[in-house]
């Protein structure tokens, strides 16, 4: 699982576990994330925050925190339930995350980070993983960034998934924080150089096939987030050239598929469950038709007993 070439970014707001299933639905063999949960979360709502479909499989758990035992029980019930990795949130900059002193942020504390790590190894079995940045605010030169990864690697971190852009805690959101500071790939493929027994993924403003294929020859894997959102149906070409052996399913079939899915569901608003397929028919000349269909669905709470009246529109 540490190696898998393809993987989906876990993503606040979208990575629920509806999502999760078009995304397994696109692509068989991606390694799937769910949004970042906080342990005092799982604490309160264990249910709610763990939950995931059987069909989700492989599914790692993204945990956003600070406290190392607090974090050993999340994981350890994570582990009970079939996750297969835990990764460690160090590169998300919101206002939310830093008042809770996790993520971004403490890429200015490796000594924390490390000690996080050790705890987790000795108390849980499943492979621990960290998701970071490149550096953060003015400290981002190539040595702050090649010290941090190497003192978790120390530590035991099992993989590294590397957002290849900087995060800036203060004067930009999150969204700002995705588009504005430049990418920097060399930074990922030079650490690769230096630690090449372990598996680094790169993340950031990767949508392209092509993208994708020449990451792969620097690394062991890509992670795909933004791209999952606004064009799934790129995401199961992706998968299809990365696994040729499963072939390409038809907008229409993968429909039929997720709608089949939406049966088993119940007592959940349209609108979360139909949010997923908003932009399936992106790049379609009808691509606007397929979208006021679904918008109708969520306004009505009605699914309509005829599905290929609507899904005619994504040939």
């Amino acid at each position: 699982m540490l190696r898998l070439p393809l993987s989906i970014a876990p993503m606040i707001d979208w990575t629920y576990t509806h999502f999760r299933v078009l995304m397994r639905i696109l692509a068989p063999q991606a390694l799937l994330y769910t949004e970042m949960q906080t342990p005092q979360a799982i604490a309160n709502h264990p249910q709610r925050c763990l939950y995931f479909s059987a069909m989700e499989h492989p599914l790692a758990l993204q945990l956003g925190g600070s406290d190392p035992d607090a974090l050993v029980a999340a994981a350890q019930q994570a582990q009970d339930l079939g996750y297969v990795e835990i990764n460690l949130n160090l590169g998300c900059p919101s206002d939310r995350v830093l008042s809770g002193h996790f993520g971004a942020c403490l890429m200015n504390e490796p000594q924390q980070v490390t000690k996080i790590i050790r705890t987790l190894k000795q108390h849980t079995h499943l492979p621990i993983t960290a998701k970071t940045r490149i550096g953060i605010d003015h400290q981002d030169s190539y040595s702050f960034f090649s010290d941090f990864i190497h003192r978790l690697a120390e530590a035991g971190c099992d993989k590294f998934i590397i957002h290849a852009r900087k995060a800036w805690l203060k004067g930009l959101s999150p969204k700002q924080n995705r588009t504005i500071p430049p990418v920097n790939y060399d930074y990922v493929y030079q650490i690769k150089g230096e630690l090449p027994h372990l598996p680094f993924v790169i993340n950031g403003n990767i949508g392209t096939l092509e993208a994708v294929s020449d990451h792969l020859k620097q690394v062991d894997g890509v992670m795909l987030g933004r791209l999952a959102c606004d064009n799934p149906y790129a995401i199961a070409l992706i998968h299809h050239a990365l696994y040729p052996d499963f072939s390409v399913k038809s907008r229409r079939q993968i429909t039929q598929e997720y709608f089949s899915y939406l049966q088993t569901i119940p007592h959940t608003p349209l609108s979360i469950l139909l949010k997923p397929l908003l932009n399936l028919a992106h790049g379609l000349p009808n691509a606007k038709i397929w979208k006021n269909h679904l918008i109708t669905m969520q306004r009505t709470h009605t699914i309509p007993d005829n599905l290929d009246l609507i899904s005619e529109v994504l040939t």
